[in-house]
């Protein structure tokens, strides 16, 4: 089981709430009955998808995602917007890289709250560790799930910094406290391994 302790501590001295479940299926409960009644955003996040929080969320909020038939810059005209990062590191800065750029400009702007849900497997150690990790590990994974022709989505290794017209990591945002293009921001911190 994976202690939140250091990195939930590093998070709050650095202004962002934080909260932190055993399971997806409690962090799913906890955000189902927290939002009601908005218009919420969601990234391309697997996270949220894995948690099944889509369809309940649907329910009772109206749910704007490309998943969904929605064009991805809709989402950024949402009271809340949902995503996960690639890289967390335990002193506090997350990091996220994206191929069109919709989901990074909503983690830095335009939203009255912002949840970032983060599994265990998206931590590093330091700063380093998670632009590593962004790059190398999530960034792979999500070419191959794109089925993209890239050099990282045919060796599944790690970066290459191609120049391939397909190429996913064009664009990459640190957070190292909330932005004050955001209302609230608040990391959900999930004590399983979930997304990329």
């Amino acid at each position: 089981m994976t202690d939140f302790t250091k990195v939930k501590a590093n998070l709050e001295k650095r202004g962002y709430a934080v909260s932190c479940f055993a399971t997806a299926a409690e962090a799913a409960d906890y955000l189902d009955g927290k939002l009601d009644g908005r218009t919420i955003g969601i990234g391309g996040s697997v996270t949220v998808r894995e948690m099944g929080l889509l369809d309940r969320l649907k329910a009772h909020n109206t749910v704007v995602s490309h998943w969904e038939g929605s064009r991805k810059e809709d989402a950024a005209f949402t009271q809340v917007y949902l995503c996960s990062v690639n890289g967390l590191a335990e002193t506090g800065e997350m990091v996220n890289i994206d191929g069109v750029g919709n989901r990074i400009a909503s983690t830095v702007f335009g939203h009255e709250e912002l949840y970032l849900i983060v599994g265990r497997n998206k931590l590093a150690s330091d700063y380093d560790g998670a632009v590593w990790r962004a790059r190398n590990v999530a960034s792979p994974k999500n070419a191959i799930r794109l089925q993209r022709k890239t050099p990282c989505a045919v060796k599944g290794d790690k970066c290459y910094d191609c120049n391939s017209p397909e190429r996913l990591c064009r664009g990459m945002t640190v957070l190292w406290q909330p932005s004050n293009g955001i209302g609230r921001t608040e990391v959900v911190l999930i004590n399983e391994d979930l997304g990329f």
